[in-house]
C-alpha cells in the first residue's frame, strides 16, 4: 500500500488543514514534492503537523490581489493540494528537508484564525474526489503527442531526459510530474493543477509547451 492510499474518501481527510503558500510551484496527487524548510513559522507547522494528521496544503499566493494585501500574508488562490508528510530529514543548520506527497486537490472554504504562527483552513476536497482514484481517466491521454512536443523542447534547448524512466511511467504520473517540473510561470501552473481531467491537464501542458516553441523559434528568427 503506498502512503497516500489510506485516503479513500472525503472523510478521511481533515477538514482543517495548514496551509503552505509557495508561488510557482506545483503539487498533483501521487506526486511528490521535496521542499525545503528554513522559516521558523513552518518549521512549527511541520513539527505540529508530525504530531496530527501529516497533512499539509500547499497553494499558491494570488498574484492578483488587492495591493493592500501583505507580503507576509498574501491572499490565496482558492484552489490547492494537500500532501502527505512522507519524509523529513533534519539538517545540522537547522533546516528541514521534507517530501510532500500529493493526495487530493482543494477549495479553500474559510482561512481561520489562528494563534498558530502558520496559516490554517477549512477546506472542502468534494470537488476533487476523483483525485483519489489512481490513473481516473488515463486511458483518453494523448501520450504520443505529448512525447512529441517533450522531445521536441527538450531538443530546442540543448536538454537531456530519462526517455528509460519515461517509457515506463503511467499515463498519470507522466502528465503530473511534467506538470510539476515545467517551466511555466505560477497563471500556468494554477491553471494546471485547477484542471478537471487528466487528459484536460495532458492538452493544456502540450498547449503550453508549444506556444514556448514558437516564442523560442520567433526569437531566434528576429536575431537573426
Amino acid at each position: 500500500m503506498g502512503s497516500t492510499d489510506r485516503y479513500q474518501s472525503v472523510a478521511d481527510l481533515p477538514a482543517t488543514i495548514p496551509v503552505f503558500p509557495l508561488s510557482g510551484v506545483l503539487l498533483l496527487p501521487r506526486t511528490q514534492l521535496p521542499l525545503n524548510i528554513f522559516e521558523p513559522r513552518y518549521l512549527q507547522m511541520i513539527d505540529d503537523c508530525l504530531r496530527g494528521s501529516r497533512i499539509i496544503g500547499l497553494i499558491q499566493p494570488d498574484e492578483m490581489a488587492t495591493p493592500d494585501a501583505s507580503a507576509d500574508r498574501p491572499a490565496l488562490l482558492p484552489v490547492g493540494c494537500a500532501g502527505r508528510l512522507t519524509s523529513y530529514t533534519e539538517t545540522p543548520d537547522g533546516r528541514l528537508v521534507i517530501t510532500l506527497t500529493g493526495i487530493v486537490r482543494f477549495r479553500i472554504v474559510e482561512e481561520l484564525e489562528t494563534l498558530t504562527p502558520y496559516r490554517q483552513a477549512n477546506v472542502d476536497f468534494a470537488e476533487y474526489i476523483d483525485d483519489l482514484t489512481p490513473e481516473l481517466g488515463t486511458e483518453k491521454v494523448s501520450r504520443e503527442r505529448l512525447l512529441e512536443v517533450l522531445k521536441e523542447y527538450l531538443e530546442t534547448n540543448g536538454l537531456q531526459a530519462d526517455w528509460r524512466t519515461i517509457k515506463l511511467s503511467t499515463n498519470e504520473t507522466l502528465v503530473n510530474s511534467l506538470s510539476i517540473i515545467s517551466p511555466y510561470g505560477p497563471r500556468e501552473k494554477q491553471a494546471l493543477l485547477e484542471a478537471k481531467t487528466l487528459e484536460d491537464r495532458n492538452q493544456m501542458l502540450i498547449a503550453l509547451t508549444e506556444v514556448a516553441l514558437q516564442q523560442n523559434a520567433s526569437s531566434e528568427t528576429t536575431v537573426q
